[in-house]
Order: C-alpha cells, then structure tokens, then sequence
C-alpha cells in the first residue's frame, strides 16, 4: 500500500515529466470523443478558449502556485482554513467533492459505455462487471502508487493519445485529400449573443482554468509535484502552448473524419459518433488500425483521469474535510466504491441530458470556490467564517435564476462559462456583506 505521504505532492520530479503529464490530465475520454465532433457545429471556434487557456495558466503560475508553495500546503483549500477559518475550508472542499466525484464519474461512464457497445457487449459481459473490473484497476494503482503512480500514468496516456490521433490524421488524411476549410472558422465576433462569440470564450476559457485547475487539488498536486516555483512556472506555461498544438490536431481530425463520413455516405445522429462510426466502419484500408488506435486513444484519454480524481478526492476529503490521515486507505476505497454507484445511477437514467446536467453543475461549483479565492487575495477583509457556506449556496442559486431566463430577460442573450466569473462575484460580494 501507498503510504499517506505518496499521496501528496513531494516537490521532487522533474517539470518537463509534469509538463508531460500535465497534456494528458487536461484531456479526457470526453476529449478523445468529443472534440472532433464539435467541428461540425463550431468549426475550430474552440480554440478561441484555448487563447484564455493560456491567459488562466499564466494567472496559475504566477499568482496561486507562488502562494502554494509559500505556505506549504498539501491540499489547496488549507489556504481558506488560514485566510476566514475551518467553514470556509470544508466549503471549497465540499464543492470540489461533489464536483470532481460527478465529473470523474462522468468520464469513466462515457468510457465504460464505448467500450462495453463495443467489446464487452458483443463478448456477452454484463455492463456492471465492466464498471466494477476498471474502477478496481483504477483503486489498485493508485492506492499503491499515490501521486507518483498518476504523473507516470499521466506521462503514458499524453504519448499513447499523441501517437494515436497523429496516426489517424495521416491513414485518414491519405484517404481524403486535402482539408475542408469550411469547417475551420476560429474566430466569432459578429453576435454578441452566440454563445460562440469570441469575448465570451476568452473570458470563459481564462475563468475556467483558473477554476478547474488552479483552483483543482486534482490538477494542482501536479504542478505541486515540481521541485521549485520556477520549476513549476515553466511547467505550466509550456504545458498550455502544447495542449493548444493537441487540441488543434484533434479539431483537425474532426475535418478528415466528417469528409471521410461524407465520401462514404457515413450517417452520424451526434457529433460524438463521429469518431466511433468512421473508425468502426470497416470502409479505411488500414480500417482495423484505425479501430485499434480507437480503442487504445480511448482507454489511455479515460482510465487515468479516474484514478487522479480518486487520488485527490481521497487527499481532499481526509485533509480538508476529516482533517485526519489515519484513515487514508479506507477513505481511498469508499471514494472508490462511490465512483462505482454513481456511473451505474447514469447507467440506469441512459439519458444525455443528465450528462449535460452534472457538467453543467461542474461550472457552478468552481464558482464559489473561486470567490473565496479572489476575495481572499484581493481583500484583507475579516469575515464572519460561519455564514461563509450560506454565501457558498446562494450564489449558483442566483446565477442558475439568471442562466434560467436570461433570453426573457436580456433580450434573446444566452450565457456560456461566463456563468462563471458571475457565479465568483457573487460569493465575493456576499462575502463583503460578512464583513466582521
């Protein structure tokens, strides 16, 4: 078994390996399905986010980590328990449970449900053996490897997805010629209320990295891995210029296989079949790589993300919220068997729109989270720490009000991740009326 120190940031490893792995933790099985799909819809509008990537990466390093490390801290939320008090930091923990426990458990189940549709099905295995099978693989490795087990995952899963979609641009690009420039628009700036719209992006990209990672203990002991703040600054600015390289490659194989689909007649109801039907197809002349490479992308882009949010959800809940490490192993195992129930609960529903929800619920999580940070750093301010989770609750409620009627209320104006910065101004200005 892992000792309880294997599961914190031991400020030992090279920044180039975290850089490395950095790539792979930001993309998921969600990535690997999902991001050639969008081209359909939005073109290569995505990268638009990309650009406040880069811009929340730089707030990240040179504004949180140097505060990380200047206090020492094993989970990022101790940072609250030091600035308003213990409530204020069993609230920031509180919400990254629920969010990393519903997002992780997301993932795995669109994962699971690939590879059940199209291997463990056909070989007449029941879809909750499957679940139970991978989320024990997931327990087995972290639980003796701790955070060194999922950097070196990470590390893996970056080469194994490069390889992947750079094999698959070349078997399919071969076969279709040259590129579609219809399908790669980057910029929207013509419609303020698109949800497109190139502001809207840039301003969500930039909160949105600052809250799902800056803000993240999941992806944060990572960059807390790194020997120095220097190390881990360099590690954070090139791994966001590279991850901007992949998803390109990605929004780029989304153009090869919609051509492709189109040249063979390739019916696709979703944008997320896309990828599957092309490769599963049986029409490619190396059609049985491109499967293979299907398979191998998926399972690298999946597996290893549930096993880092098992990782940090077990270090979170036993810092922040027991604020007792005896318990390390038993907390790692129920976080386990709770992963476990909730992709069977989404199983059971078999509905999209419940999909659609817990992601949704994700951006209104981080928002409190990243009130409590930005008033914490900007204001010297003493608040009434009790009232703090009251605050907490009350903010997504009120953005989740506007997000509601927006279009009634703002003539015809949709909200997209700047729902975000909202969310956080609000608890910020929740918490100036607990001024004590």
């Amino acid at each position: 078994m892992a000792r309880n120190k294997d599961f914190y940031a031991t400020r030992s490893t090279a920044w180039w390996k975290v850089a490395i792995a950095m790539i792979g933790s930001c993309l998921s099985g969600v990535t690997f399905v999902s991001v050639p799909g969008m081209v359909g819809n939005i073109g290569f509008g995505y990268l638009q986010m990309c650009i406040g990537f880069f811009l929340g990466y730089l707030v990240i390093a040179f504004v949180l980590t140097p505060l990380y490390f200047r206090l020492g801290v094993v989970s990022v939320y101790e940072y609250l328990d030091k600035r308003f008090g213990v409530s204020s930091h069993r609230t920031g923990a509180w919400f990254f449970f629920v969010s990393k426990m519903l997002g992780a458990s997301v993932r795995l189940f669109l994962m699971i449900a690939t590879l059940q549709l199209l291997l463990a099905g056909p070989a007449g295995i029941p879809f909750w053996v499957t679940v139970l099978v991978v989320v024990l693989l997931e327990w087995l490795y972290t639980v003796r490897g701790g955070v060194k087990a999922v950097i070196g995952l990470d590390i893996v899963k970056t080469v194994s997805m490069l390889l992947a979609v750079i094999l698959c641009l070349v078997l399919i690009g071969h076969e279709v010629g040259k590129p579609d420039t219809s399908l790669m628009r980057v910029f929207y700036f013509d419609d303020i209320n698109h949800p497109q719209f190139f502001w809207k992006q840039l301003l969500g990209g930039l909160f949105v990295v600052v809250g799902t990672t800056g803000l993240d203990q999941d992806m944060m002991q990572r960059t807390l891995a790194c020997k120095n703040v220097k190390d881990s600054q360099k590690n954070l600015i090139v791994s966001s210029l590279m991850q901007t390289v992949v998803i390109a490659l990605f929004l780029l194989l989304g153009v090869y296989l919609y051509q492709f689909a189109g040249l063979h007649g390739l019916t696709v109801e979703r944008s997320d079949e896309l990828f599957p039907t092309v490769a599963w197809s049986g029409l490619m002349p190396a059609g049985g790589l491109v499967a293979a490479l299907f398979i191998i992308g998926l399972v690298m882009a999946g597996f290893p993300a549930g096993g880092s949010a098992l990782t940090a959800l077990t270090t979170s809940f036993t810092v922040d919220i027991l604020r007792n490490d005896n318990r390390r192993t038993l907390v790692h195992t129920a976080m386990a068997v709770i992963m476990a129930a909730c992709i069977l609960v989404f199983a059971a529903l078999n509905s999209t729109s419940v999909i659609d929800a817990v992601y949704r619920l994700a951006s209104y999580t981080y928002g409190p989270i990243l009130g409590l940070f930005a008033f914490g750093l900007c204001c010297k301010t003493k608040v009434r720490d009790k009232w703090v989770p009251v605050v907490a609750i009350l903010a997504p409620l009120i953005c989740l009000v506007l997000d509601l009627n927006s279009v009634a209320w703002f003539h015809g104006y949709h909200f997209s991740y700047e729902i975000l910065p909202i969310n956080a101004l609000l608890t910020m200005a929740g918490l100036r009326l607990l001024k004590r």
